[in-house]
């Protein structure tokens, strides 16, 4: 995925209702937003990229079918973080009493909340660097666990909470420990 960052600041300070009426207003573009108020705008991505994305959420979302713990995302859903930034992670989930406490109109729009689990697949065009600076964003805005996953090199990052990252060689599963209960994402049709 291919991303452009574009610095309006000194031009204009785009309101967090002027971002979502952005997005609302252009929805084939997939927008993006640091907490410097950069505007990125991101590419859509690959056939095989959206299918692993695809494959992977589904995974999410049958064992938060069975669990009820929480709520599954898609790469769709942008948040907005507590730095201002709004971010869309491949997948994310939000354990269910933090999601209830919104109101409805937060659920609607861009929910102001830090997923509490994020996963970030690469694209073959992805930068390796501004990946994992997206992820330790995500961490400083507290969330709990974090899977950069780079189908590429056959490596895992795992990003905890208040943890130096660990980097795993080609894993066959990854658990979701105590943030994700009884989750386990099986990776060997990943490395095919």
């Amino acid at each position: 995925m291919i991303a452009v960052t574009i610095n309006l600041n000194s031009i204009i300070k785009i309101t967090d209702d002027q971002f979502y009426q952005l997005c609302r207003e252009n929805p084939d573009v997939k927008f993006e937003r640091n907490a410097k108020g950069e505007i990125i705008v991101m590419s859509p991505t690959g056939g095989e990229t959206g299918n692993y994305n695809s494959e992977i959420n589904a995974d999410f979302v049958i064992w938060n079918r069975q669990t009820q713990l929480g709520i599954c995302f898609d790469s769709s859903t942008c948040f907005k973080l507590p730095s201002g930034a709004n971010r869309s992670p491949d997948v994310s989930w939000i354990e269910k009493l933090r999601w209830d406490a919104l109101t409805p109109e937060q659920k609607q729009k861009f929910p102001p909340i830090a997923p509490d689990f994020v996963l970030e697949l690469m694209s073959p065009t992805d930068s390796l660097k501004d990946t994992q600076d997206k992820m330790q964003e995500y961490m400083n805005n507290q969330v709990k666990l974090g899977w950069l996953i780079n189908r590429k090199t056959r490596r895992v990052e795992i990003y905890r909470q208040g943890q130096e990252k660990e980097v795993l060689e080609c894993p066959t599963e990854l658990s979701g420990e105590d943030i994700l209960p009884g989750f386990v994402l099986n990776l060997q049709t990943l490395w095919q």
